[in-house]
């Protein structure tokens, strides 16, 4: 495929999810990571995906800093920083496809959970975050997808949008350049850069407007729901490679 058709098929789903992201806090590595990896390869599909989310969340969290819990986020990264080599470790013992479905089982239980009242408590305090950090950190390095877990801690402390969306992105940011870090950038071709960042500006564009419509409980709901996907196409794709 020649690098404008390659880059065609990459802007759309960059778009969607960047304006999923801006608006709930979460989106770009659930509605964009399975096309670019299709599109892509594997390899230069996550670290494309790494890299987008760098950028992505460095300027969500510049429009939404304000909002920043810091004690939640410095727990949340203390425990991923902990869980990641632990991460990095398992990734190489154990085969991808069982790998993957047990962390999506896990992440949609920690989402299910989450949902109910006398149990979410738990989510909550000093070793629910840093909990929920190193469960964040290990599933990001043997899945490359650690919002599923951050949404259940935010849904388990019942934070809103105005606390969630900058708090995630600073977590994200984080984990995100320390994957593309240690894997480096893909070697891709300008025009499927250029398209990518592109669909990141628009999309953020267009999820700021949705953002300012999207009351609290329709967002804590849209959340879930995207943490819930992502966890079971987590499990489909262990299922398909094993």
């Amino acid at each position: 495929m020649s690098a404008a058709g390659t880059a065609a098929l990459v802007g759309a789903p960059v778009l969607l999810g960047a304006l999923t992201q801006r608006a709930t806090g979460l989106g770009l590595a659930l509605v964009a990571a399975p096309f670019l990896v299709a599109v892509l390869g594997a390899r230069d599909g996550v670290s494309f995906g790494n890299a987008l989310q760098v950028v992505l969340c460095l300027v969500v969290l510049v429009r939404t800093r304000r909002g920043v819990d810091l004690r939640a986020a410095g727990l949340l990264l203390a425990g991923a920083v902990v869980a990641v080599p632990l991460g990095a470790l398992v990734v190489g013992a154990l085969p991808e496809g069982p790998l993957l479905v047990v962390v999506g089982l896990l992440a949609a239980a920690a989402v299910v959970l989450s949902l109910v009242p006398r149990l979410a408590g738990g989510l909550g305090g000093t070793t629910g975050g840093l909990g929920a950090g190193a469960a964040a950190g290990f599933v990001n390095v043997t899945a490359g997808v650690g919002g599923p877990v951050l949404s259940a801690y935010a849904l388990g402390r019942r934070w809103g949008p105005e606390v969630f969306v900058p708090t995630a992105q600073l977590v994200l940011l984080v984990i995100n350049l320390a994957a593309l870090l240690s894997k480096g950038a893909p070697r891709l071709e300008p025009v499927v850069w250029s398209t990518g960042l592109v669909g990141l500006a628009v999309g953020v564009a267009l999820g700021d407007h949705v953002a300012r419509g999207l009351d609290e409980r329709t967002a804590r709901r849209a959340v879930a729901a995207l943490a819930l996907v992502g966890a079971l196409a987590t499990v489909v794709r262990g299922v398909a490679t094993s």
